[in-house]
């Protein structure tokens, strides 16, 4: 876990992914499901595949979890699908992945590596494989996506105010690499993925601040989650109205936070809108 030395009385963290860039519509529809249905076999139902990778990942309360959890979720969404039994094909949700997603706290490709060193697993070496040819697609196919209007803003309306953590799911390098592009690296403290731990022990770098001085700006619940679990303050970022969410953050959620008046009905105001953008139920019939 990173461990941050305090430069100033303030933290903020950024999510990246769907809340700083407007990148997940096409690492998720470009990247992720098309190699999903190709090393999980899901050729003969990939409209369904599709429509599950798609629910999990940007349309449902699971927006923005790790991508090992993600691919899980939805193999359970298509062991429940009618239309997929009808066709008479048979979902397996690989154990040994399963198990190994809730033993480690790094879900990510170094981590995986280490495991398969440790026991050679033919679930594990599959999804190693799918989530080495995610990164190698997101490489090739995700340039030039600048930051939503209002980012840069806001971080340059953070210096010398607040440290600023970028608190993300996404391995470091696609972080590091995307953050330099636009040239918004350097308003950061430190760029924390998937290697540097969950979200949640990345956040637990609050508990070096002062009450109320530690605020969270995502887009997905995990980023909320996260945020409660170390007692930090959260500001959404509202699919499908992220530019209207970083200008309302910019104008007064930012003036809010540093005068001590974000908490109380103003957080409520904002967690219950942010409820309202994400389902927790898919919009097809299942079979439970």
């Amino acid at each position: 876990m990173y461990e941050i030395t305090p430069q100033h009385d303030f933290l903020v963290g950024i999510d990246s992914d769907g809340c700083a860039f407007d990148t997940m519509e096409l690492k998720h529809k470009e990247c992720f499901i098309p190699h999903i249905i190709r090393f999980y076999k899901l050729q003969a139902i990939s409209k369904y595949a599709r429509e599950a990778a798609e629910y999990v990942n940007l349309y449902s309360k699971s927006r923005g979890i790790n991508r090992f959890p993600a691919l899980i979720e939805t193999l359970e969404w298509l062991q429940r699908r009618p239309e997929v039994a009808a066709r008479g094909v048979r979902i397996e949700i690989p154990e040994s992945l399963r198990t190994w997603v809730a033993e480690e706290t790094q879900l990510g490709n170094p981590a995986l590596e280490r495991a398969l060193a440790a026991a050679d697993d033919a679930d594990l070496k599959q999804a190693l494989a799918w989530s080495v040819a995610v990164n190698d697609t997101i490489a090739e196919t995700v340039q030039g996506v600048p930051p939503f209007p209002g980012v840069r803003e806001t971080l340059e309306h953070l210096q010398g105010k607040a440290d600023v953590l970028v608190v993300s799911a996404t391995p470091n390098a696609a972080l590091t690499a995307e953050w330099n592009e636009h040239g918004i690296a350097r308003y950061v403290t430190e760029i924390c993925g998937q290697e540097s731990g969950t979200k949640k022990e990345t956040l637990a770098n609050a508990s070096k601040y002062p009450a109320d001085h530690v605020l969270m700006v995502g887009d997905a619940p995990g980023d909320y989650k996260a945020a409660q679990v170390n007692n930090c303050l959260f500001f959404p970022i509202n699919p499908d109205a992220e530019e209207a969410s970083w200008q309302q953050l910019r104008d007064e959620g930012m003036e809010r936070f540093f005068a001590g008046s974000f908490a109380g009905d103003y957080q409520t105001r904002l967690l219950e809108e942010f409820d309202r953008c994400l389902p927790d139920r898919p919009p097809w019939p299942t079979t439970e």
